[in-house]
């Protein structure tokens, strides 16, 4: 188990000075402080973790520039999640109404899958809320999606507000959060973005980060 736990993060460091720095800018958040994350490599002793909560949120707002059904349709599409979104390697719908659907995912992060169900609430075309209960990896797991209207002379552009909150199980996975999550849950924000382009063509206007320091920005 020690050595398993070694190697998996080791594997991580070495993953990631690889991320590509999306062009997103969200927010990480943890004890209700937002501000922007960066990760500082420090040199602990690896059985030496820190004495901190193992509650984590992120969050961004983004102008794009694809309308709120557009967004709604990819974002609410969990069916094909494993297709689009970044280490979703399983996404099967169970039940689905109008409003609620219920799906089991796994999701990957060589070398292990951790599968989870999600429950989630769809209000057309306007919100998606995934909320997870179960599964070995988190206590809880939270996914908002907001869509709202963009500019006033571009039809086709919304703004996209994302927030995930999730509490770890373990202290080892907690830890490993301070190190990636952050950028992670920007390549996923990106991946949704990506999928409408696929879907829909080029975006009427270039993305644009509408958070500053925790706040939003005026525009």
């Amino acid at each position: 188990m020690i050595l398993s736990k070694i190697s998996y993060f080791i594997g991580f460091r070495a993953f990631v000075p690889a991320f590509r720095i999306s062009r997103f800018q969200g927010h990480y958040v943890n004890n209700v402080h937002c501000q922007c994350h960066i990760v500082h490599q420090q040199r602990r002793s690896f059985f030496s973790f820190p004495k901190s909560s193992r509650k984590r949120e992120y969050c961004g707002r983004q102008l794009v520039g694809y309308t709120i059904e557009q967004m709604y349709d990819v974002v609410s599409d969990v069916e094909n999640y494993h297709k689009f979104v970044p280490w979703c390697k399983q996404s099967i719908v169970l039940t689905k109404t109008p409003n609620n659907l219920k799906a089991d995912l796994i999701v990957g992060f060589p070398p292990i899958n951790e599968s989870y169900t999600s429950h989630v609430t769809l209000v057309k075309p306007y919100l998606v809320k995934a909320e997870c209960t179960d599964g070995k990896l988190f206590h809880h797991l939270l996914t908002l999606w907001r869509f709202s209207s963009g500019l006033k002379r571009e039809h086709q552009s919304c703004v996209v507000d994302f927030q995930i909150a999730f509490e770890f199980r373990s202290a080892f996975h907690s830890h490993l959060s301070n190190l990636f999550f952050d950028q992670v849950a920007r390549q996923m924000e990106e991946a949704f973005v990506q999928e409408a382009g696929k879907r829909y063509g080029p975006a009427s206007v270039p993305p644009r980060n509408l958070l500053q320091n925790g706040h939003a920005i005026k525009s």
